[in-house]
């Protein structure tokens, strides 16, 4: 079948079904840490996972995805500060999906 998760803003879903988009949406963050694994290498958790794990403990329930983006450049900075390469990592593929931090 075809995924109905969109990989982009521009395919953002708001009506009224899946409770406004939740799961639906839920493709746009999820394609974000894609790129961000492909990029950095090595295992996804390694890098990619504990930047999306300390962010996942600073967001809340309001949280929306400019600011979860906004919170997974701050934590790559922060965790990686020696090597500038993986915050930008994470800025390109927000940016790839209609996000700019």
């Amino acid at each position: 079948g075809t995924d109905p998760q969109p990989k982009h803003m521009d395919g953002f879903y708001s009506g009224q079904e899946d409770n406004g988009g939740v799961h639906i949406n839920s493709g746009i963050p999820n394609f974000v840490f894609y790129q961000v694994a492909q990029a950095l290498g090595g295992y996804a958790w390694e890098k990619a996972g504990k930047i999306w794990y300390q962010t996942l403990l600073r967001l809340n329930r309001t949280s929306n995805f400019a600011e979860c983006a906004k919170v997974t450049v701050e934590t790559a900075e922060r965790l990686y500060a020696g090597d500038s390469s993986i915050a930008k990592a994470v800025r390109v593929a927000w940016k790839n999906v209609g996000i700019t931090v």
